[in-house]
This record gives C-alpha cells, sequence and structure tokens, in this order.
C-alpha cells in the first residue's frame, strides 16, 4: 500500500497550529489524518538525561497559523539494541518525548471519538511507536477512535537505577520510562479534544511490554485521587503484571556493573559518576550493556511509582475494589505460542547456572530462586523441552504472559471484579504473518498485531477480514465507545478463542490450575525492598 497524502492543518487553540497529513487511498479516498512526532514533554537531553520528564510549559506553542509546526514523520527513536544499533544508531533520538496520533476520518461523534493511548512493545529495551501503521484499521475496520502512540525512554535511558544516585542527586529519577508514559497520558487528556477526542473516554492498552507498562500505568492511575484519574479501561494484550520489580538495592548491584563496564570509578562522588553518565555517548551505554550480565533495564520498585507490594494488592483485594469503584473494564489474554518469540531474545548457553543467571537479568534473585526450583528441581534440563534456549522461551512466557496473568485474573474474579474482564486466547493467524515468521511457529508473540490492527500496514484478505472482525474487532469497537461487549464468556475465567480454523469458540481455561500454581509459588517470595503494607 503506497503512502499518498496531502497536508492536514489543525488550530489546537492555546498550543498554537500544526499540520499533519491525511493519507489517501489508491483511488486518493481519504483514509485517516496522521501527526508523526507531537511532543508531550520538554526534550531530556544533556543535563536533563536520567531525569522526570518535564511538562511542555503554559507559553509552549507548537506553531502560528501562518507557520504551522509540520508533523508528518515520526517520533524520535530511543537509543536502543538491535537492528538500529548495527546501523551505528544513525536513526537514534533521545528526544523521543512525542506521540504520534492517528484520528479517523469524517465528524467526530457529539462527545468526540473515543481515544486509545497505545503503548509498544519491546522487553523495555526496544521498539518504536512508528511502526504501526492504522490506516487500513481506521479506515475499514469496526474500530473508530483517535490512537494515540507515545515513544518513551527505554533500557538504560529509561529505566537505570541506583538507590545511591537516587538517594544524593535530587536532579536523578527512577522509572523515567514509566513517568514518561504517564507524561504521554496526561498531555493526551488535555489535548485530545483539539484533534476532536473525548477526554471523558480513554483507554489505555498494549502488547508485550506494552502490556506490561499498561498494568503500571492502570495501577498508577487507581492510586490518584478520582479527580486525577485519566484510565476508563485497559487492554492487556500479551503480558500482565509480571512479577514485583527488583528493589532499588539490587539495581545498585546492576548499576554498579555498568559503572564497571563504563570504567566509572567507584572512588568518584555519586553527583560526579552521574555527570560521567550523562556525558557519555548513547551508543557507548548501549554497547556497554552488551557486556554486562545484568543485561535488561526494567522497572524498581521505588515506593513512588512502583507501590511496595504492588502484586499484594491484587491478592487483598484492594485492586479489585478499586477496579469496581471506578467500572474500569479490562481485555487481557494470550496467544498459543507465545515461547517461540520470547526464546530468541538473548537466550542463556546452556547449563543451570546459565539459566539462572539469565533470569536474574530481569527479576528479583529470590524469585529466580523459586523459578529455578519450579523448573529445574534436579539441576538438569527436563525431557520436555529441547533446549536450554527452549525451556528459556517457556519460562519467559509463563513469567511475563500465562501463570502471572492467570493470577491476576484469578484474584480479581476473587474479590468480585469478574464482571469487568474480558479473556481471550488466539490460535489462528494471518497469511501476512508468514513473512515473518515460520509457520511452525504457530500463533507466536506479535503475530496477532494483524488482528487487532486490520493488518497493521499488511493486507488481510476479504475471508481474514470476516474472521478478524467477528472474533475480535467488532468487540473491541463497542469495548472502546464503552457500550456492552458481547464477548460471549459465561463468567471471568473461560477464554473467548479464535481457533486455528479461523471459528470462535467459549472455552474454559486448560491451563489454569498450572498457571496458579506458579503464581502462588512466586508469592511466597513477597515484595522487594522494605516490607510494608501495600495500599491503594
Amino acid at each position: 500500500m503506497t503512502k499518498s497524502s496531502q497536508p492536514h492543518p489543525v488550530d489546537l487553540q492555546f498550543r498554537g497550529y500544526v499540520e499533519g497529513l491525511t493519507y489517501l487511498g489508491q483511488d486518493s479516498r481519504p483514509l485517516c489524518h496522521f501527526f508523526g512526532g507531537v511532543p508531550y514533554a520538554l526534550p531530556p537531553l544533556g543535563p536533563f538525561r536520567f531525569q522526570k520528564p518535564r511538562s511542555l510549559p503554559t507559553c509552549y506553542r507548537y506553531g502560528t497559523r501562518a507557520n504551522p509546526a509540520r508533523f508528518t514523520g515520526g517520533c524520535g527513536i530511543c537509543p536502543q539494541p538491535g537492528p538500529s544499533e548495527k546501523k551505528g544508531g544513525s536513526k537514534w533520538d533521545e528526544d523521543c518525548t512525542q506521540s504520534n496520533v492517528w484520528v479517523p476520518m469524517g465528524i467526530p461523534p457529539p462527545e468526540g471519538w473515543p481515544v486509545l493511548f497505545w503503548i509498544h512493545g519491546g522487553f523495555l529495551q526496544f521498539g518504536s511507536p512508528n511502526d504501526l501503521d492504522l490506516r487500513a484499521f481506521l479506515a475499514e475496520s469496526p474500530c473508530k477512535c483517535i490512537v494515540v502512540a507515545p515513544a518513551y525512554r527505554l533500557n538504560i535511558i529509561g529505566f537505570l537505577a541506583s538507590s545511591t544516585l537516587l538517594a544524593t542527586c535530587s536532579d536523578y529519577h527512577v522509572n523515567l520510562g514509566f513517568w514518561d508514559q504517564r507524561m504521554a497520558l496526561q498531555w493526551t487528556y488535555e489535548n485530545i479534544s483539539y484533534f476532536g477526542g473525548n477526554a471523558s473516554n480513554i483507554t489505555v492498552g498494549g502488547y508485550s511490554a506494552g502490556s506490561h507498562s499498561v498494568f503500571y500505568q492502570l495501577a498508577y492511575d487507581l492510586g490518584v485521587p478520582l479527580s486525577k484519574a485519566i484510565i476508563k479501561r485497559a487492554l492487556m494484550l500479551s503480558n500482565g503484571p509480571g512479577m514485583q520489580p527488583k528493589s532499588l538495592e539490587e539495581a545498585q548491584v546492576q548499576c554498579e556493573e555498568l559503572f564497571k563496564v563504563l570504567d566509572i570509578s567507584s572512588d568518584l562522588k555519586p553527583a560526579e559518576q552521574l555527570a560521567r553518565l550523562r556525558g557519555t555517548k548513547a551508543q557507548t551505554l548501549i554497547q556497554a550493556s552488551r557486556k554486562m550480565k545484568l543485561h535488561q533495564f526494567r522497572a524498581v520498585t521505588d515506593g513512588s511509582f512502583v507501590r511496595h507490594g504492588l502484586l499484594n494488592e491484587l491478592n487483598n483485594g484492594s485492586f479489585a475494589h478499586q477496579m469496581k469503584k471506578r467500572d474500569l473494564h479490562l481485555v487481557i489474554g494470550e496467544c498459543s505460542d507465545e515461547h517461540f518469540v520470547y526464546g530468541t531474545w538473548r537466550p542463556p548457553k546452556p547449563g543451570f547456572n546459565n539459566m539462572l543467571h539469565r533470569l536474574e537479568a530481569d527479576y528479583p534473585h529470590d524469585a529466580c530462586k523459586v523459578l529455578m526450583s519450579h523448573y529445574f528441581p534436579n539441576r538438569k534440563l527436563p525431557s520436555r523441552y529441547k533446549s536450554w534456549k527452549a525451556a528459556f522461551g517457556h519460562i519467559y512466557a509463563d513469567v511475563q504472559i500465562y501463570a502471572l496473568e492467570r493470577g491476576m485474573a484469578n484474584a480479581l474474579v476473587k474479590h468480585g471484579a469478574g464482571d469487568l474482564i474480558h479473556r481471550y486466547r488466539i490460535e489462528w493467524r494471518a497469511t501476512c504473518v508468514d513473512k515473518k515468521y515460520p509457520t511452525s511457529w504457530g500463533a507466536t508473540h506479535t503475530s496477532d498485531m494483524a488482528i487487532w490492527f486490520w493488518g497493521n500496514g499488511d493486507i488481510l484478505t476479504p475471508d481474514e477480514k470476516r474472521i478478524v472482525e467477528n472474533a475480535f474487532l467488532g468487540p473491541l469497537g463497542a469495548f472502546l465507545e464503552g457500550k456492552k461487549v458481547e464477548w460471549g464468556t459465561q463468567h471471568a475465567m473461560q477464554l473467548r478463542t479464535l481457533k486455528s480454523n479461523g471459528t470462535v469458540a467459549i472455552e474454559e481455561d486448560t491451563r489454569l490450575e498450572e498457571g496458579l500454581v506458579l503464581w502462588n509459588t512466586l508469592k511466597k517470595v513477597g515484595a522487594t525492598g522494605i516490607s510494608r503494607e501495600s495500599k491503594l
């Protein structure tokens, strides 16, 4: 599909004038509007690296009527490991606190278009909202909504944590990627009406690490007064709450490993160490992470964005209570073969200790010991796994999706919020996925992006469009609008399943018991850091 377009100006009132694009189809029919790389915060550069995002000041203007700010490209790409790294980071830009905004054609409803705030995935290490192509989604599918897709800081730049720096440097903060997302969400709430959106109808959704982020954004939103709450509904696609993140003390070990790789002396004062970090080129930081044992940079339990004992809030019912109080509905689910893709992300070398060290790059040490005892009671590779790499893919998929997603759903049901949950499972994939993943991988991780976004730039056949609309996009359109969703399940623990032959079945969850075993095993580890009662 070609990307023919024409200019599309919009008056953002007190924020000034912007110019985006109207994408055109092959018959010159308008498909949708697009604004790429609209800033939601000031650039986090120079001395502002490793600081919280700074909101746009009241006097900030994008442009004037005579000279509107042109947003026709995309968001800045946060420096990251992956294909772009091999190109020398030529497309990287730490000035990435920006969003892409997609708007349907036509006159908005009287209350404004529903809004989907979409968080991209990538293990919190890589990714970009620029990979979305929503032209066909907005032009053809039953979902008519504005989509706001923010970029946010990733890996070291977004999730480096140090208890020492946090305690001694007032201009240093942690969980910056999550704070960026929240800032983008706040910007959306304050500005989306100028694009024709309904600020009172915002669904927060995401895929993979984006879904993981949705849980933490939802948890944060449930923890603020109702007057400051923004989220009306949530989509958690192929990821769950994960475990309680590492403590700041555990994260300090990773930070010290980074200092050693970068040759930043431990004898320097914390402020001097921070200055050295800020003066280090982004490419050098990414290369340093490649040399580390603890090479994954994720959220930490800081008592601010991530509360101590956060997952206990699911078990004790406070999470469910707040969701019921706000009538906040959730779509959550999985693909049947997630593990194939998961097994490709920096898998360990063969051996028990190598597996332990790899898991410790992501999860708290005590939790990793529990995982190793659960999966490898004899310290050997069980016969059900073909290799240590395959075992890693299964463990990663269980922790990120299968087991902990079920633990979360079960806890919400147990505490009376079952009527708010819509669960699904996908065993089918479109033929356009074949050019990306082997057919033997089945419905693996991200293969369903073609379902949720009507091909996401690829072409669905007429039969595939009927399957996708019937299975999910019809119900999703109603969900985004806040209408009653015809999900078909009789109770919250059943699954709406898209079978491999393209039919929809309402099924019992055959993996529930297995998932809850791991959830309850990990629950014994408890909260990280200082033990405190978890409160909402």
